[in-house]
């Protein structure tokens, strides 16, 4: 049982580094540092990754027999994993309108606030 504590804790571990990621990539990305934004963007992937690893083979070994116990902590670091997923999505969704937006502003020569 302990084991898939840590396990659960792993996955949380991962998702919640993406997440920040995420956020900080939109942060400099509003702030026009998009250099730095795609560079939290991509971290942001690397932990994600590394959850998904971790989900993908529990999954694997429930698949192959191995019973898996799922516990209120499993499914918390499910919840992280799934919003940390949404959240890079929309980080990336954000780098991009702030990349248009900076270029609109540089063909009109407006000034961002």
């Amino acid at each position: 049982m302990e084991k898939n504590y840590e396990i659960a804790f792993q996955i949380i571990l991962h998702a919640g580094n993406s997440k920040s990621n995420s956020m900080l990539a939109i942060e400099k990305a509003r702030g026009g540092e998009m250099g730095d934004a795609h560079g939290f963007a991509k971290e942001a992937d690397n932990e994600l990754n590394e959850a998904h690893h971790i989900q993908t083979d529990i999954i694997q070994k429930e698949a192959s027999g191995e019973g898996y116990d799922v516990n209120l902590i499993m499914v918390h670091a499910q919840d992280h994993l799934t919003m940390a997923m949404m959240m890079r999505d929309v980080a990336k969704e954000m780098i991009r309108m702030y990349t248009m937006i900076g270029q609109l502003q540089a063909k009109i020569g407006s000034d961002p606030a």
